[in-house]
């Protein structure tokens, strides 16, 4: 079973209890009806990126679904959480890319993002076999990768949120969706 297709969403939620915190932050992501399981960080060769819209429309509930995700919950007041997904495309459609998990406090959606992305990044380029200084900033080693010719794209979805000001969880949650031949809705 290797996946053909991937959508990326994200989601956040707000609640007196931890756990009903992360099942808001499911609903708003859209998957709150699925069974996900956590997958390592390998995007499939020539797997097509989708909109979250038409990704949802794939799932059924209670499906067992393939997701690299990551989340972040805090009860503290005024705390600055974030969870992000990174991803890198290989130039050769036969080869598999990489995505990448990231969870921090007091990172904003762009820093996670990047840092994330640069994770995703940087591990494809060493399968690449891609030379860079793992010490320079990550739009210098973007430039790097990108130049190189072996990494078309890279890219990151993030969700971050500031801690609910009355002590309620909240918590933030990103994911790669996978989505796999034999879902289609009932009846079609």
């Amino acid at each position: 079973m290797v996946p053909k297709k991937v959508f990326f969403t994200k989601g956040a939620g707000i609640h007196k209890e931890r756990l009903a915190s992360f099942e808001l932050a499911l609903r708003t992501a859209g998957l709150a009806h699925c069974n996900l399981v956590l997958v390592s960080s390998i995007y499939p060769p020539g797997c097509k990126i989708i909109s979250k819209e038409d990704g949802l429309r794939l799932l059924r509930p209670g499906e067992i679904v393939f997701a690299v995700y990551d989340r972040e919950n805090t009860n503290e007041p005024n705390r600055l959480i974030a969870a992000s997904v990174g991803l890198a495309i290989p130039a050769d459609p036969t080869m598999h890319g990489y995505l990448s998990e990231h969870h921090a406090y007091g990172e904003t959606d762009e820093k996670a993002g990047e840092y994330a992305e640069d994770l995703a990044a940087s591990m494809l380029a060493t399968t690449l076999g891609i030379e860079f200084n793992s010490e320079l900033d990550w739009d210098e080693r973007e430039q790097i990768f990108k130049m190189s010719g072996k990494i078309v794209r890279t890219t990151n979805i993030t969700q971050s949120a500031i801690g609910n000001k009355e002590g309620l969880w909240t918590t933030v949650f990103a994911a790669a969706v996978f989505i796999n031949d034999d879902n289609a809705p009932e009846g079609k």
